[in-house]
């Protein structure tokens, strides 16, 4: 057994590579070894969302506060609140943050395949954002 205690864990400022505005990262949990699953819970303050991503096998979210917005590539842009529980597919292309008025925290789990647990693509636009 493992006890991470909280707040023995830095916070981190998401990387302007990966996101638009400012996201804050709180790890929670790393894959512990033979398992593969990690999770954080991600902070994006009003108008932050990352850029568009996949994930090898899968990922869901957990909406914990705020209010936010979530798209698959070719799909709607769809409101998410706090409770509302978001699986993407594995390999599905997307982008998650939040809404333009209101920050949105959600917590954030995947799993690492082959030392990887995402593959970050290009930015998501203003244009694509406020669609």
């Amino acid at each position: 057994m493992e006890i991470i205690r909280a707040g023995s864990t830095a916070s981190g400022k998401g990387p302007e590579d990966w996101f638009t505005g400012s996201v804050r990262i709180d790890p929670l949990f790393n894959r512990f070894d033979p398992a593969r699953v990690q999770g954080a819970a991600v902070t994006f303050e009003p108008g932050a969302r990352t850029a568009w991503h996949t994930h090898p096998l899968g990922q869901t979210l957990i909406v914990t506060s705020g209010a936010g917005r979530v798209q698959r590539w070719d799909g709607p842009i769809e409101a998410i609140g706090p409770g509302d529980v978001v699986w993407f597919a594995p390999g599905e292309k997307h982008w998650h943050g939040a809404a333009p008025e209101t920050a949105m925290t959600h917590i954030a789990v995947q799993e690492v395949q082959d030392g990887r647990a995402v593959e970050w693509l290009e930015k998501v636009s203003d244009d694509q954002y406020g669609a």
